[in-house]
């Protein structure tokens, strides 16, 4: 979990275009939601790093993945047209549902 939420931590940096297009433009500044979920996202893989951090790393990016879930519903919806954007984006759907379990369960055990 630390390895992907590093990684996608840093793309947000790195190659923010990407980011931003799935922003739902409801909210504004996709470039500012793009940079601000970068940062969540090294802030979490920093507390999961951390054994004395590690429970509220779990309890943090379970919120975050929940909270970013509506960017890839936006995601749908704005690729349905596309046979081949639609499939992938309906494909992320399913995906993110480990990114919430697994963090949680982190969040829950004891001995973390």
């Amino acid at each position: 979990m630390i390895g992907i939420l590093g990684l996608a931590g840093a793309a947000h940096f790195l190659k923010p275009r990407f980011f931003d297009s799935i922003v739902p433009p409801q909210l504004g500044s996709a470039r500012k939601w793009t940079y601000a979920s970068g940062v969540a996202e090294l802030g979490c893989a920093a507390l999961l790093a951390a054994p004395a951090t590690r429970r509220a790393g779990g309890t943090a990016m379970t919120a975050l993945m929940i909270g970013v879930y509506p960017a890839n519903i936006y995601t749908v919806k704005k690729h349905w047209h596309s046979p081949k954007g639609r499939a992938i984006a309906l494909a992320r759907l399913p995906l993110q549902i480990p990114l919430i379990w697994i963090p949680w369960t982190i969040a829950g055990d004891s001995t973390a």
